[in-house]
């Protein structure tokens, strides 16, 4: 193994036991180079005060070389902000700029060490940054059976994971807590578990309250206790997008310090908070940690941050920031957020008008950019087919009978066609005996 690896591992196993533990084959082997081109290309950033030659771009009139065609559509931004490679780990600024709007939009972190967040090339990214770091074949990730799939290809078909699903709901159409805890303790032989809690959650749009939010870290709280070791990742994705009485924070605050065998990770980024998708701005951000604990998760994650893109795209980082920073930003910010409250409170009117009978139900939502229907007399599949050969509408289908609706994209006077042609459709398929009738 490479000493620097080796060094990284004595640190955390020294400090923090536990979390050693957790990590996975390739998380132990996993170092940034401290020797190297980047190494030497920074401190000759530093020192070479007459030419530097050292790092793999090229300048002119001692700015980044580049082309007039780009550079005039983007003209409010100087060159270096653009064209030079971000450090692995991000644009400074961004990443202290990014922990404080954390900060202030999670009291519950306050008092507890976190590491500085490292940029990731959105959240698909640092979910894989976990993945590499914690999952070995085997492992066991722990989520609700309504789920986005691509964890499945993330944690499962990457790094031979096992998917451990549990009900999201409870009869009373809450979070299940209890059912979570379970499937904890069902991995006490392995004595290690991945739990992802992707709130708001996709498919269905629904975030925990504030009693299931304690019903949930106590699940995990029992697990460690019970002696397993628990990588508790917040998936944040639709962070802020709240629209009733809903927990408004991240776990990630509560899970930090809850126990030595429960390590935090929070994974969120500016990619449907600020409304940027194609951006690819990304955070990963670990916690509940000793500081020289963080540091060497961090020192790993940069390991394979370098071995995979190498580091995130600059002009993107630099775009977010630069609104961040806006006097405008949290004006702007709340128009949307209104905009698409009003989306989410006009399908639940539609929903319960009572207008479309007794073809389905909807799962419990309250924020997000989702909400999923669940067709009673025709098969989801079927009824997607028909709304896209008949009716020219997109959906998700998703077993059997769930149907994912996105209203996020769909303005509010356009809402109830949306779903009288979604009710349309249904009976079609129901008339044809619950499958896509043929045309």
């Amino acid at each position: 193994m490479n000493p620097l690896a080796q060094q990284l591992n004595d640190t955390i196993k020294r400090e923090s036991p536990r979390i050693a533990e957790m990590l996975s084959d390739l998380g132990k082997a996993i170092y940034f180079p401290k020797v190297g081109i980047l190494s030497q290309s920074a401190e000759a950033k530093q020192k070479a005060n007459v030419y530097n030659a050292t790092i793999g771009i090229a300048t002119e009139n001692g700015q980044p070389m580049h082309l007039d065609v780009i550079q005039e559509k983007l003209s409010a931004f100087a060159p270096k902000d653009l064209y030079e490679y971000a450090p692995p780990a991000g644009k400074p600024e961004l990443r202290t700029v990014w922990r404080d709007k954390m900060l202030k939009e999670n009291p519950t972190i306050e008092g507890h060490g976190i590491s500085l967040p490292v940029v990731t090339n959105a959240l698909t990214h640092g979910l894989s940054i976990v993945a590499d770091l914690f999952a070995d074949a085997g492992d066991a990730v722990v989520l609700p059976e309504k789920n986005w799939e691509n964890y499945e290809l993330t944690f499962g078909i990457r790094r031979g994971a096992v998917m451990v699903e549990y009900p999201l709901y409870n009869d009373q159409g809450k979070f299940n807590a209890a059912a979570l805890r379970d499937a904890l303790f069902a991995q006490k032989a392995k004595g290690k578990a991945i739990v992802v809690l992707n709130f708001p959650n996709n498919p269905t749009g629904y975030t925990p309250g504030a009693e299931e939010g304690r019903a949930i870290v106590a699940a995990i709280k029992d697990a460690a206790e019970a002696g397993i070791n628990v990588v508790a990742v917040t998936d944040d994705a639709y962070f802020g997008l709240f629209f009733e009485d809903s927990l408004h924070q991240s776990l990630f605050g509560r899970l930090c310090g809850l126990h030595e065998r429960v390590l935090p990770i929070k994974v969120d980024g500016a990619t449907k908070e600020e409304y940027v998708w194609g951006f690819r701005v990304g955070f990963i951000t670990y916690g509940g940690a000793t500081e020289a604990t963080l540091a060497a998760l961090e020192q790993k994650t940069l390991g394979i941050i370098r071995a995979t893109i190498s580091s995130g795209p600059h002009p993107s980082q630099t775009f977010v920031l630069e609104a961040l920073k806006s006097p405008q930003f949290e004006d702007q910010k709340a128009e949307k957020f209104a905009i698409m409250k009003g989306r989410a409170n006009k399908v639940k009117q539609i929903l319960d008008s009572g207008k479309y009978g007794d073809e389905w139900d909807y799962y419990p939502f309250n924020s997000g950019y989702f909400m999923c229907l669940k067709l009673k007399n025709a098969g989801a599949e079927a009824v997607r087919q028909r709304l896209l050969a008949e009716y020219g509408v997109g959906t998700i289908a998703l077993g059997e009978t769930d149907l994912r609706v996105a209203f996020s994209c769909i303005e509010e006077p356009q809402l109830e066609d949306l779903f009288d042609r979604i009710h349309k459709a249904t009976l079609d398929v129901k008339a044809a005996g619950g499958v896509a009738s043929s045309k």
